[in-house]
């Protein structure tokens, strides 16, 4: 009895911080202390400035050598890619609207990983996590990318502009970061230790602020429309997708950090920049955005459930 709630504390220490930090950013935009401006503003400089410099500082510290495992993030990116083609012939099954059944597609494979999959990491792990969890983040981002232009296209029309695509990669701030950081890494370079400790400062505003941000942007008022497909989508996120990955991490023997990495990143909710990039292309962003809140929400107990598991077996 006292370990399964020692287990179960573990799980709750995870998940309830970012519950309560989502919860305060909802309140907080509700008595308007924060407004969207400052929502818009915040996440720009969460995307642009503090979550490059949390990725950078984490990596650079970290010793990669041409002995580094990558097999972790490589199987990752395949494991995303076969659930991606699984979702997209099992999809039309019960959702026969081309259009509709893109945006539920990508609202069920893109995690929300740079803001909510690292927090959990980070909450379960502490700072080591970052030699395992920025690799994954790194690589599986670019994957995302790709897939979500190209399963967009696909259903919302158009033609797929692969150039556009990694013109779009190449400026990814995040990419960049994580680019810099292991250079830096593998020649042994250093930043001078007044920019080392600034850009510090800013990495530890990182998750408190984007979460805040997270937790204000949530919208309750469009819930009922489209809520089948919402409701689908969020299935496949949090229980297919998650099981998979893990399932499959297990398979190949990864246990510990890796596999909590494998199954914390793939467990967090639908990411906010597919209600971007499905308005950006006149899709259903309503349905988009009803993803977005489901996931956000209900990604707090799967991920509790999932890790009591996990962590009861003895695996992460």
């Amino acid at each position: 009895m006292d370990n399964f709630l020692d287990v179960l504390a573990f799980s709750f220490s995870i998940t309830m911080p970012i519950f309560l930090i989502l919860a305060l950013g909802i309140i907080l935009y509700r008595v308007r202390i924060i407004n969207d401006n400052f929502i818009d503003t915040a996440s720009k400089l969460v995307f642009n400035v503090t979550l490059p410099a949390l990725l950078f500082i984490s990596i650079s510290k970290t010793s990669l050598t041409s002995e580094t495992d990558f097999s972790l993030v490589i199987y990752a990116m395949l494991a995303v890619v076969v659930t991606y083609i699984a979702l997209e012939l099992i999809m039309p099954i019960w959702i026969k609207d081309k259009a509709e059944r893109a945006v539920l597609v990508q609202g069920a494979f893109r995690s929300n990983m740079g803001i909510i999959g690292l927090a959990y990491c980070v909450n379960a792990y502490g700072d080591t996590v970052f030699a395992v969890a920025s690799v994954y983040l790194g690589g599986v981002t670019v994957l995302f990318n790709i897939l979500s232009v190209i399963g967009l296209t696909r259903g919302l029309g158009g033609s797929t502009n692969f150039k556009g695509i990694f013109k779009g990669i190449a400026k990814n701030p995040l990419i960049i970061a994580i680019v810099a950081a292991f250079v830096f890494s593998i020649f042994g370079l250093h930043l001078p230790a007044t920019l080392h400790k600034a850009g510090d400062y800013f990495a530890q505003m990182t998750l408190p602020l984007a979460l805040l941000c997270a937790g204000a942007s949530l919208s309750f008022s469009s819930m009922r429309k489209d809520l089948f497909g919402a409701v689908l989508s969020s299935i496949g996120k949090l229980i297919f997708i998650p099981i998979v990955l893990t399932f499959g991490g297990y398979l190949l023997g990864y246990r510990g950090m890796e596999l909590g990495v494998l199954f914390l990143m793939s467990s967090a909710p639908s990411a906010s920049a597919s209600y971007i990039m499905v308005r950006a292309m006149n899709g259903n962003s309503t349905l988009a955005a009803n993803i977005i809140v489901i996931t956000t929400l209900a990604s707090l107990i799967t991920t509790s459930i999932g890790v009591t598991l996990l962590r009861s077996l003895a695996l992460i």
